[in-house]
């Protein structure tokens, strides 16, 4: 890690729209890292960054909105975290990663749980690269 690097999640590494959320739900590839489930998917670079998440908490196993949105911001600020040990030397220049996290327990985890299933998907979804890419 660079002394002046920075732990940002920027606008462009959002997914967005719903058309290319639901591409990456179609075609992805999955698996689950308790208590996320985690679908990916590489395509072909349209912004800046090499990869983009998107986390959704779904309303049927979390009632209340406000343990929604803690939920969502416990795993984006884990991603945000931990986005720099991922080894992203497997993707192409022209290449980009898409990554949804899914939260599927029925109640509120803590940031420590949180975080060891977004590093341990990461782990993961570095691994199925490297498998498929023969780095």
């Amino acid at each position: 890690m660079d002394k002046g690097q920075r732990f940002t999640l920027k606008k462009d590494e959002r997914i967005r729209g719903s058309k290319q959320i639901e591409y990456l739900f179609v075609n992805g590839r999955s698996f689950v890292s308790y208590p996320l489930r985690v679908v990916f998917i590489e395509q072909p670079r349209v912004t800046s960054t090499q990869v983009s998440i998107f986390v959704s908490v779904p309303k049927k196993k979390i009632k209340s909105a406000v343990a929604r949105n803690r939920i969502r911001r416990l795993i984006r600020e884990a991603y945000r975290l931990n986005k720099y040990a991922f080894d992203r030397s497997c993707l192409n220049e022209n290449q980009m990663l898409e990554i949804a996290f899914v939260y599927l327990k029925n109640e509120m985890s803590d940031y420590e749980t949180i975080e060891r299933s977004v590093r341990k998907a990461l782990k993961e979804i570095e691994k199925q690269l490297k498998e498929r890419e023969k780095c």
